[in-house]
């Protein structure tokens, strides 16, 4: 085998690339021409400081914005103008910032749920109840997979926090994404839960490409492969944590100093 064959073997595959993307509202332009490609079984954070635009490059990524400019490619299909709804369907599935379970379903139930779709059975509303039962086995396996099974018969309501973005991202992998977009996963967890929840998205991410926005630079230090620090809608500087970290205009972004 040539040396080409190895290196081209070994190159991380891109999934998700965006080139030249841009959001403006009104004449405020709060993203601006950001290239971004997020690779098969890596980690890829989108870090900055408030107002720089993280969340609306998620949500263009996701199709809940339309760009201004730019492309947005997914498993080397132009969705730049595809609705939300298919870029789901094609693989692209998103956490929000605020937990999104059903809160008077069990653990399981609102697994079932979200397992419907890839079933075929989210509009076949008039099927008995006892058709869900096929569905039992692959949920049971996601709660095993993402240390729910002692809670699996409790309502979404009486678990903590942690644990409900937990059960959020149980629901999200039952669409069996091959790209996973974590919107501050974080937010809000002590440091108990924090450290079970990083646990899970490392496991998650061996199968999988995650792209998180996340605050907290501990996290990002230890458990993604790559790091995007985003200023005012720009790319201020990328590549792994130790190298942004070292980036003075960084610090001066979160810090207010070069110090």
């Amino acid at each position: 085998m040539t040396q080409a064959a190895v290196t081209t073997q070994s190159a991380p595959r891109v999934v998700l690339s965006a080139r030249g993307l841009g959001k403006d509202f009104s004449g405020f332009t709060a993203v601006n021409d950001v290239n971004l490609d997020v690779e098969h079984a890596r980690i890829h954070a989108l870090i900055g400081p408030n107002g720089a635009g993280k969340t609306t490059v998620f949500n263009l990524l996701t199709k809940f914005l339309q760009p201004t400019r730019g492309q947005i490619t997914l498993l080397d299909t132009d969705i730049t103008n595809t609705k939300p709804d298919r870029v789901a369907r094609m693989g692209l599935v998103r956490s929000f910032q605020i937990s999104a379970v059903f809160p008077h379903l069990s653990v399981r139930e609102n697994v079932k749920v979200a397992l419907q779709r890839p079933a075929g059975l989210a509009t076949q509303f008039w099927l008995p109840l006892s058709s869900l039962d096929r569905l039992d086995a692959r949920a049971d396996e996601l709660i095993n997979n993402l240390g729910l099974s002692q809670y699996r018969d409790h309502r979404a309501a009486d678990l903590s926090y942690g644990r409900k973005r937990v059960l959020e991202i149980a629901t999200t992998l039952a669409l069996d994404p091959k790209v996973l977009l974590l919107d501050e996963p974080m937010a809000g967890m002590g440091q108990e839960d924090v450290q079970m929840v990083a646990d899970i998205i490392r496991n998650v991410a061996t199968e999988r490409a995650v792209l998180m926005v996340e605050h907290n630079l501990s996290v990002v230090a230890d458990i993604c492969d790559h790091v995007t620090v985003l200023q005012r809608g720009e790319i201020l500087a990328e590549g792994d944590y130790a190298q942004v970290s070292a980036d003075p205009r960084v610090r001066t972004a979160y810090m207010g100093t070069d110090e």
